[in-house]
């Protein structure tokens, strides 16, 4: 892996989408510019499994019962993080996005060639959630029950995710 931009994003509960009060988006730009086909294999590796190869959907949704980690091994998108009021990103092979529980996320447009591999900590399972009014009060209780993943998707037991995510300390 070679060095990355790497940048991270906090996203407040818009209402809809109820994003993570507590962790923050992971955005590693390059990271695996040299290697975007070993992206399963390395996350893999670091124990984020259960993966998938697909694209992602074009409407805002979030998983309440896991994080997610996507990696782009082909093409480039603009994908929305956050809901209606995030942050546009602009991804491309060899990006990696690392989205806590809660977080919103869609495509809002790609190249016909892209392509991510999904995965969750430890194999996790994950769902589908779209911000529907009738899910909100079982999802926030979800998503504050969601472990922090005892690996970096990318540098296993060290690595930035594991500096940026930390356990909320109580009484502050």
């Amino acid at each position: 892996m070679n060095g990355a931009e790497i940048s991270s994003y906090y996203f407040k509960d818009d209402g809809s989408i109820p994003n993570n009060p507590n962790l923050p988006v992971m955005v590693y730009k390059g990271i695996l510019r040299d290697e975007p086909m070993q992206t399963e294999s390395i996350f893999n590796q670091n124990g984020w499994l259960n993966s998938w190869k697909n694209g992602v959907f074009s409407y805002h949704h979030y998983h309440s019962i896991s994080h997610e980690v996507l990696g782009v091994v082909s093409g480039s998108a603009v994908l929305q993080l956050g809901g209606d009021r995030g942050r546009k990103i602009d991804l491309s092979a060899g990006d990696v996005v690392v989205l806590p529980a809660g977080t919103g996320h869609k495509k809002i447009s790609s190249s016909a060639d892209f392509s991510v591999v999904g995965a969750y900590p430890d194999g996790m399972d994950y769902n589908v959630c779209t911000g529907e009014p009738d899910e909100r009060p079982r999802v926030l209780k979800e998503i504050e029950k969601v472990p922090l993943p005892s690996t970096d998707p990318l540098y296993g037991f060290s690595g930035p995710l594991k500096d940026a995510w930390k356990p909320a300390r109580k009484g502050m």
